[in-house]
């Protein structure tokens, strides 16, 4: 195996690890108010509402991640990554009170935030000329991290109680660690992946595209965490009202976000090939009467529709990380994966009391579908502006571009 194959193993691993352990809670909550009433009482709400912290620094340690990597490395920072995240996963199963469960989860969301800034730079610059295709099969990593937190979390906290949900996954993603520690830095010159020099860009269109995507990023990251928070709830109310049922709805939520990453791998292949807009349009379009339907949806109906929902949540996901490769130079895309994370991260952290808020005040989902659907509306809008240049699959047209005027100094480097 190859240096740069070795990268995408641990970065594979270390999105899975990212999506499982911002999730954990959201199923582990539904065994903690009944396996520890005395403790945390019987609402779903307030307990939901213990991941406030975690999405916070999840959102806000993001930001400075690009500037760390200049003077740490990447190496040290993904090695305390995956170190801290596991280390704070297991001690929030150690806590006996709501209070040292939120600042054990905080400071966990702390660690979790290297993964998308640096991770997914490496993992560009580690794919070399196959992007697409690399970014959708780390989709679908993460995508198994949101997939089994659920119904891994579910069976463990039945079998085992609550609290090995969350040690368990926690020595894993510490033993994973411990490996990682043993690669070197990576060169991805030297290894021979991302050695492609990067075109010349207008500037117009480098700042137009990252103009929407930045858009696209405040409230995709809401309607994403959100929706993924709430699939365990949803088929608990819809389809298994029981606490003796709780597998069930772990295997249930399961299912329907599995689906998520079927389409990012679909669409990692088609980004190779055809245009981001062209990929982006038919998933902005489906997602939106979606969220809509499931807000009125009762009984197994409810399932394949969820799974839709995920599927075009997801996929929209690969498009916007590969965004960013197509449009922003190599040596600007960690700077810019922590902003761009930043600014959907922080609509994330918003996504776990606003659902516990919504949850609380109408006695169901149904108000938060409705408020979802309207947040994946703005994407839509993105969608359609987003521009739609065949030099994404050719970059040696934009040289030829006609925003280049022969009268003019020709565009400005998109890393300038």
């Amino acid at each position: 195996m190859t240096a740069a194959q070795r990268q995408v193993v641990f970065i594979n691993a270390a999105h899975t690890f990212t999506h499982y352990c911002l999730l954990i809670l959201a199923t582990a909550v539904l065994a903690m108010v009944t396996q520890d009433r005395e403790t945390f009482g019987a609402d779903y709400g307030p307990i939901l509402a213990l991941g406030t912290a975690m999405f916070v620094t999840y959102g806000l340690g993001a930001l400075p991640m690009g500037w760390l990597a200049d003077r740490l490395g990447r190496r040290a920072l993904m090695t305390a990554f995956f170190l801290g995240t596991g280390f704070f996963m297991g001690v929030a199963g150690l806590m006996d009170s709501p209070a040292t469960i939120g600042i054990a989860l905080g400071l966990m969301g702390c660690f979790a935030a290297i993964y998308h800034p640096i991770g997914t730079a490496v993992l560009v610059e580690a794919a070399g000329e196959r992007v697409g295709r690399a970014m959708g099969i780390n989709g679908v990593f993460g995508n198994i991290g949101v997939a089994t937190a659920p119904v891994v979390t579910a069976f463990v906290a039945a079998a085992l109680g609550w609290r090995w949900a969350f040690i368990i996954p926690g020595i894993a993603c510490f033993a994973v660690g411990l490996l990682y520690m043993r690669e070197p830095e990576f060169d991805a010159v030297k290894a021979g992946g991302g050695a492609r020099p990067f075109p010349e860009i207008p500037r117009s269109v480098v700042r137009r595209a990252v103009l929407i995507l930045m858009s696209i990023a405040a409230v995709s990251g809401l309607v994403f965490n959100a929706y993924t928070l709430l699939i365990p709830k949803l088929m608990q109310e819809r389809l298994a009202n029981s606490p003796d049922l709780l597998p069930v709805v772990g295997l249930l939520a399961f299912l329907a976000t599995i689906c998520g990453g079927l389409t990012q791998y679909t669409v990692g292949h088609i980004i190779d090939r055809t245009t981001l807009k062209r990929v982006f349009m038919p998933l902005g379009i489906a997602v939106v009467p979606g969220l809509f339907a499931l807000s009125f949806l009762d009984g197994w109906l409810v399932l394949p529709v969820a799974g839709l929902v995920a599927a075009c949540v997801f996929g929209q996901v690969t498009v916007n990380e590969t965004m960013t490769a197509r449009y922003v130079a190599p040596q600007l895309r960690a700077k810019l994966y922590s902003i761009r994370f930043t600014v959907g991260f922080l609509g994330a952290a918003v996504a776990s009391p606003l659902v516990g808020f919504l949850h609380e005040a109408t006695g169901s989902l149904a108000v938060a579908m409705l408020v979802l659907g309207g947040f994946a509306m703005v994407t839509l809008v993105c969608a359609f502006a987003f521009p739609d240049r065949p030099e994404e699959l050719k970059p040696e047209l934009w040289a030829n571009a006609p925003e280049f005027a022969p009268t003019t100094r020709p565009g400005v480097v998109a890393a300038e």
